[in-house]
């Protein structure tokens, strides 16, 4: 008898940075993939986007028609969508967020940040006695016109939200981007999920390939907070939350929680404006939305990372090793 086939190789898993309205970085990454892929690995893959589709970049809506564009396109990949930050927002304020799974009204978001309503601007037009608190600070209009982070101005809101409004064609803060929005683009935010789970994804390591679940979520998990109750709110998407720390958090999610540690494990996120890689902890951010930086793609198993060349002269691909 003839032995039996060698198994198919595994499914290759590429996870995406956060695109930021930057239409033709996404194109150009997409390229740079697809170039340095094996055709039959780039045609049947896992991708990945780690949320954060909008604001700062001039073509939040070419963005989004690009990525619903993706199934038909690639009809034997697989697209998982997170939603970021900003991606929650901008659906809160076009009404394209879930409910609360609880019922409550959106209104009841606003109490732990109130304080902050007068100097952050928020959103007081038409249809904002009913929207989430990140909606009404993304539509807002900031007042103070300098973000200390970022060492830029802000564009618009805190959320830096002026060039979404203007991608639709309205100016910031106004309503009419409600109606401006295409019915697809909002079932798309509706329908953005908030963590990503996949099970027995390989990874090379020094010591060989091992088989790992990974989870992905736009910031990271959080340390403070029960992980069975993040995987709740992520998995029912519990928008009665103010402000979700997996989508928004910083300095305490930026660890695998230690409930995970040794448990081959692998936790991605974008979200942090940069790239950072320990053990299987990968935060996967290279252009952070700014208009200089490429946007970055790692490839699993190999740890390849991919980038977006147009406009910038970053190098497109590397590799990070195991330490």
């Amino acid at each position: 008898m003839s032995p039996p086939p060698p198994p198919p190789p595994p499914r290759a898993v590429i996870c995406v940075g956060d695109v930021h309205g930057y239409i033709s970085k996404l194109e150009s990454l997409w390229a740079n993939l697809q170039s340095a892929l094996p055709p039959d690995a780039f045609a049947t893959a896992l991708v990945v986007f780690l949320g954060d589709y909008c604001d700062r970049g001039p073509s939040t809506r070419e963005v989004i028609d690009f990525l619903l564009a993706l199934p038909s396109r690639h009809p034997a990949q697989r697209h998982a969508f997170l939603c970021g930050n900003h991606d929650l927002a901008f659906a809160a304020f076009v009404g394209a967020l879930p409910p609360p799974p609880d019922g409550t009204p959106f209104s009841s978001t606003w109490g732990e940040y109130i304080q902050n309503e007068e100097n952050e601007g928020w959103y007081r037009g038409p249809g904002h006695e009913g929207m989430h608190c990140q909606g009404r600070r993304w539509g807002g209009i900031m007042k103070e016109k300098r973000n200390p982070k970022r060492g830029s101005s802000y564009m618009g809101s805190i959320y830096d939200a002026r060039p979404t409004f203007e991608s639709y064609g309205v100016a910031h803060g106004s309503p009419d981007l409600v109606k401006a929005v295409p019915e697809e683009h909002k079932k798309f935010l509706r329908e953005l999920v908030w963590i990503h789970e996949e099970e027995n994804v390989p990874i090379d390591t020094n010591e060989g390939q091992i088989i790992c679940k990974l989870i992905a979520v736009h910031a990271g998990l959080e340390r403070s907070i029960d992980l069975n109750e993040q995987f709740r709110i992520l998995r029912t998407k519990d928008t009665k939350i103010s402000k979700v720390a997996m989508l928004s958090g910083r300095q305490d999610v930026w660890n695998i929680p230690k409930d995970l540690a040794g448990k081959q494990t692998i936790v991605v996120s974008g979200h942090h404006g940069k790239l950072h890689i320990d053990g299987l902890r990968f935060v996967i951010d290279e252009g952070g939305g700014y208009a200089d930086r490429p946007i970055a793609a790692i490839v699993f198993p190999s740890k390849e990372l991919i980038r977006s060349t147009e406009g910038t002269s970053s190098q497109n691909r590397s590799r990070y090793h195991q330490e």
